[in-house]
C-alpha cells in the first residue's frame, strides 16, 4: 500500500512537472506580430549618370601646313580669344601680298578708265567691266587674309585644354585634330529613367518642387552643390523602357570634369505607403516573402513585390494589406501552416525603434 501511495506521488509530481515545462516552453515560443504602417513618406531613387561638360569641343586645323608654335599647355584653363597654335604662315602671308598688289594694279586701272568716262572717251559699259575687276581683286584680298587668319587658332570660350593630338612641327592637314577644349563652369549630367517613376516624377514635379536632385560621385561623396531637372527627352527607348534626363549642376571649382560617372539621386513622394520592417521579410529564388498570421493564427507564406528600399524598411508595392498580421521575428523557428501563439506590436512603435536604430 504504502508503495502505491509513493508511485501516485510521483506520478503526479512528473506530471505537474511536465505541465510546467510546457507551460515554459508557450511562453517562450510566443512570436510578436506586427502589421504594415501605412503613411505618407519619401523615396530616393539612384539612377547612374553620365558627366558632361556645358561645352566639350573639338579644335581642328582650319589650314594645312608645318605647327610652328604652341602656346598653351596640356590641361591648362585658356580664356576666349587666347591664341593657342600657330600653323606656319608664310605660303599664306605670300598670296596675301600677290592678292594686295593684284588690287592695287586693277585699283589703278580702274582710276584711269574713270577719269576717261567722266571725259566721255569711254563707254560705261567699260567703267563698268573695271569696277568688277576692282570687286573681284578686292574679294581675293579679303579670302587671303581670311586663309592667313586660319593659320592662328584661338580659344573660342573659356575653357580646359585637354591632351594634345599632335606635337611642334607637325605637318597638319585641314581638319586634323589638334586638342579639345572644355567649359566646365556648368555641368550636364545625363541619366535614364524607368517609365513608371517618369511618370511618378511628372505626377508631382511640379507640386513638390521636385526639380532638384544630388549627385553622388564616384568616390561615394555627394557633391556640394545640388543640380536642377532641365530637360526631358522626347521619347522613351523602346528597347530599355527609360527616358533620358538631363540635369545641370554648377561647378565653380571645377571639381567635376568631361567624361566622369556617378549616380543622380532623386526623391519622390509616396501616398499611403505601406511599410514593413526589412527583418520581417525573407527571400526566396530571388523572390520576397513574409509570414502572414491568418485568422486560425496559422502561419502562411506570402509573396510581396517592393516598390522601395529604405534603411531597415520596405516599401511594398503589391502583396499586403494594411490590416495583414505579419510575423516580426522569429522566422527561421517556424513553418508553413504552423500554429503559434503571439503578441501583438503596434506598427508605430516597430517603425519608430527601428528609425532609432537606423539613426
Amino acid at each position: 500500500m504504502f508503495v502505491l501511495t509513493l508511485m501516485s506521488v510521483c506520478v503526479l509530481l512528473v506530471n505537474a512537472s511536465c505541465s510546467h515545462k510546457e507551460e515554459e516552453k508557450e511562453e517562450e515560443t510566443k512570436f510578436s506580430v506586427t502589421s504594415p504602417l501605412q503613411r505618407d513618406t519619401t523615396i530616393t531613387n539612384q539612377y547612374v549618370c553620365q558627366i558632361r561638360s556645358i561645352q566639350h569641343i573639338e579644335l581642328r586645323a582650319l589650314e594645312k601646313g608645318y605647327l610652328q608654335k604652341i602656346f598653351v599647355d596640356e590641361g591648362q584653363y585658356v580664356k576666349k580669344g587666347q591664341l593657342m597654335f600657330q600653323i606656319l604662315p608664310i605660303q599664306y602671308q605670300a598670296e596675301l601680298q600677290k592678292a594686295e598688289a593684284e588690287a592695287n594694279f586693277v585699283g589703278v586701272e580702274f582710276k584711269n578708265t574713270k577719269a576717261l568716262a567722266d571725259s566721255n572717251i569711254v563707254s560705261k559699259n567699260e567703267l563698268a567691266l573695271a569696277k568688277a575687276k576692282l570687286d573681284k581683286a578686292n574679294a581675293e584680298v579679303s579670302l587671303a587674309k581670311v586663309h592667313l587668319g586660319f593659320t592662328e587658332v584661338r580659344a573660342p570660350f573659356d575653357g580646359i585644354m585637354d591632351h594634345f593630338q599632335v606635337r611642334l612641327g607637325s605637318l597638319v592637314d585641314e581638319g586634323d585634330l589638334l586638342t579639345t577644349l572644355s567649359d566646365n563652369s556648368q555641368m550636364w549630367v545625363y541619366f535614364n529613367v524607368p517609365e513608371a517613376e517618369y511618370l511618378n516624377y511628372k505626377t508631382h514635379a511640379q507640386q513638390e518642387n521636385l526639380n532638384h536632385v544630388n549627385l553622388l560621385m564616384a568616390n561615394n561623396q555627394v557633391f556640394n552643390h545640388p543640380g536642377v531637372v532641365q530637360t526631358i527627352e522626347a521619347d522613351f527607348n523602346n528597347e530599355t523602357g527609360n527616358i533620358a534626363f538631363r540635369a545641370t549642376f554648377p561647378n565653380p571649382n571645377s571639381l567635376l570634369r568631361h567624361g566622369e560617372t556617378g549616380n543622380i539621386q532623386m526623391t519622390l513622394p509616396l501616398r499611403n505607403a505601406l511599410i514593413i520592417p526589412q527583418k520581417s521579410t525573407f527571400e526566396v529564388l530571388e523572390k520576397k516573402y513574409v509570414y502572414v498570421i491568418d485568422k486560425e493564427n496559422k502561419v502562411r507564406s506570402r509573396e510581396i513585390e517592393i516598390a522601395a528600399e529604405l534603411p531597415h524598411i520596405f516599401v511594398v508595392k503589391s502583396g499586403l494589406k494594411k490590416d495583414d498580421k505579419i510575423l516580426l521575428e522569429g522566422l527561421r523557428q517556424v513553418r508553413e501552416n504552423q500554429k503559434i501563439a503571439y503578441k501583438f506590436v503596434q506598427p508605430e512603435a516597430v517603425i519608430s525603434h527601428l528609425e532609432l536604430y537606423a539613426e
